[in-house]
């Protein structure tokens, strides 16, 4: 059984139900982020489940330098500050630099390793120093069995706070695959185990200067990862994915998030029962 682990009044891990964390891949701007937030606030209240709000004030791997990046960690922070404020949500961005987690930390109840950062020993020791619970994303490049050196970085801080994120492997070139297998061998480490549904299903620069996505697979590979034992989904989600500024081709709608999450709780209270 996995540890369990506080994020505000959410529990993650160990025995708890199953986790949502969602909200758009990118911060648009403050009204929008706010809406986004009540709407999916909402949902969880009415199926019950725990909602961690999730949105990155800068995605600094985006594919094209022309690529919307989201409003900065200054404006970014505050925007999630008013989320926190005006709905009592955790809230999780993306960390990048060593430099940005003093001021992250402040703000963020997860500090979130993107997948492509999982290896850095720096960032790694930043975000488990400054005591928040810590998200590793396994790389897409890495076997899952790696990330027990990324979860020995945090822990030689003395932080004991990790989750980690499966999102996909690299399966040739433009594709990725996800291998359920691997949610298991990482819940073997005693953390929390999420599983990205909707980063796995991207087309990474599938669009030439963008990446694409296969939004139609993230209903059945979410299923199938519940029917494994995860301890948190992680769905990125839009109100029109097709004008959103990031990820939309592989961003959930959310007109369909409270049907599907209903499916999601019935398989984990199978799976736990």
């Amino acid at each position: 059984m996995s540890k369990i682990l506080s994020a505000g009044p959410v529990k993650i891990g160990g025995d708890n139900p199953l986790v949502l964390i969602a909200g758009p891949c990118v911060i648009e701007n403050k009204e929008h982020t706010l809406v986004l937030a009540r709407a999916l606030q909402e949902i969880a209240e009415r199926v019950g489940v725990g909602l961690v709000f999730k949105a990155s004030y800068d995605k600094a791997n985006r594919t094209s330098v022309k690529s919307y990046r989201g409003p900065g960690i200054d404006e970014g922070l505050k925007i999630l500050s008013a989320v926190k404020e005006e709905t009592g949500l955790p809230v999780v961005s993306d960390v990048h630099d060593v430099s940005q987690v003093k001021a992250a930390a402040e703000v963020l109840d997860i500090m979130q390793v993107p997948a492509f950062l999982s290896r850095q020993t720096d960032l790694l020791v930043a975000v488990g120093e400054a005591g928040r619970i810590v998200n590793i994303k396994k790389g897409q490049f890495q076997a899952p069995w790696d990330m027990e050196n990324a979860i020995g970085k945090v822990l030689s801080t003395g932080n004991e706070q990790i989750l980690l994120t499966e999102r996909g492997s690299c399966f040739g070139y433009n594709n990725l695959v996800s291998d359920m297998r691997s949610l298991v061998i990482m819940r073997q480490t005693g953390c929390p185990v999420v599983f990205d549904a909707t980063h796995s299903v991207q087309l990474p620069g599938g669009a030439g200067s963008t990446s694409s996505g296969q939004r139609e697979f993230v209903a059945p590979l979410s299923r199938a990862a519940v029917a494994t034992g995860v301890d948190a989904l992680f769905w990125e989600v839009h109100e029109d994915p097709a004008k959103a500024l990031c990820d939309g081709p592989n961003s959930l709608h959310l007109d369909a998030v409270e049907t599907l999450l209903r499916q999601m709780l019935a398989l984990d209270e199978i799976v736990r029962s």
